[in-house]
């Protein structure tokens, strides 16, 4: 694992495993002999750091293990004799909590309240909310994150509705997306990125939402069409709260940037006291199946995220 600061949980945890000696690196450098025999590679988190040159140099490489919940970025370069886990379900509380906030502080109206304080404008009347009472959400990834969405806004008399990729009991199929869309008031994407998802929400699918419709991307920024969506936003059709763009990070100048209907989060959703210990948490668990010859709940199949 990553030598850096906050790694510094994980060692502790994965040091309790029996017959587990735990090695640290540096992600920005080669390694060294004598660590080119672990069998079990733990990438940093920070997306910018992917070791992915260092999968070459580890010859005995059984596993990969994740500390993100998606596999996306990994995925296509991890050898298919490697284990490939993730760290579904350490993400739920804190990216669900994410989702909520967003959905409350654009219903509320907190940008412009907060503008208005800002030039000292007692705004009585001057601003519409909206209610979570009653409203129709439609959460695209029923896994740990997606269910976690529809149990927070229940309490709110929201009636959420969860689509996976295959339908199961109380849960829809991809299949049922265009029947859906016009029904629902906002649109929540927790899916991983996979072929099926990537640019699932393009120009017909907004243009299929209600107006004044929200979309809030808590997943992958490629699942959604930009372009499409800065034209909604831009005509004042639709509202958005992302944590994720495509491209990302967002550059200076980029159009969502002057869009006044758009709140965004720099990829910060999961990013609360505590996160790092839920991950090395749930990471530990996978590692210690694995180690067991038992095949980990969060393992990556064939690109597919079970």
């Amino acid at each position: 694992m990553s030598h850096e600061e906050d790694d510094r949980v994980g060692v502790e945890l994965l040091s309790k495993l029996d017959g587990v000696q735990v090695v640290t690196y540096d992600p920005n450098l080669p390694l060294p002999p004598e660590k080119c025999d672990a069998e079990i590679l733990i990438p940093p988190y920070r997306s910018s750091h992917r070791p992915i040159p260092l999968l070459q140099q580890l010859g005995r490489l059984r596993m990969v293990q994740l500390l993100s919940a998606g596999a996306d970025e990994w995925s296509g370069d991890v050898p298919a004799e490697v284990v490939l886990s993730t760290a579904r379900g350490a993400h739920a509380g804190p990216v669900s909590e994410w989702v909520l906030s967003a959905i409350l502080c654009v219903y509320r109206q907190w940008p412009a309240l907060v503008d208005f304080k800002r030039e000292g404008v007692w705004a009585h009347r001057r601003v519409a909310a909206d209610t979570l009472d009653g409203s129709r959400v439609l959460i695209l990834g029923a896994g740990s994150i997606g269910t976690a969405v529809a149990d927070r806004l229940r309490p709110f008399g929201a009636r959420p509705t969860l689509v996976a990729s295959t339908a199961r009991d109380g849960v829809h199929g991809p299949e049922d997306v265009p029947g859906l869309v016009p029904d629902h008031d906002v649109v929540v994407i927790t899916a991983p990125l996979t072929e099926q998802t990537r640019g699932l929400v393009d120009k017909d699918f907004l243009a299929a939402l209600p107006d004044g419709a929200l979309v809030v991307n808590a997943g992958r920024g490629k699942i959604v069409n930009t372009d499409a969506l800065v034209a909604e936003l831009q005509a004042g059709r639709l509202r958005a709260a992302l944590d994720v763009t495509d491209p990302e990070p967002l550059p200076e100048g980029h159009p969502l940037w002057g869009c006044a209907s758009v709140i965004i989060s720099p990829h910060m959703a999961r990013t609360v006291p505590g996160t790092n210990v839920l991950c090395y948490g749930v990471a530990t668990n996978q590692i210690s199946t694995f180690l067991s010859g038992k095949t980990p709940p969060n393992a990556v199949v064939h690109g597919i995220e079970n």
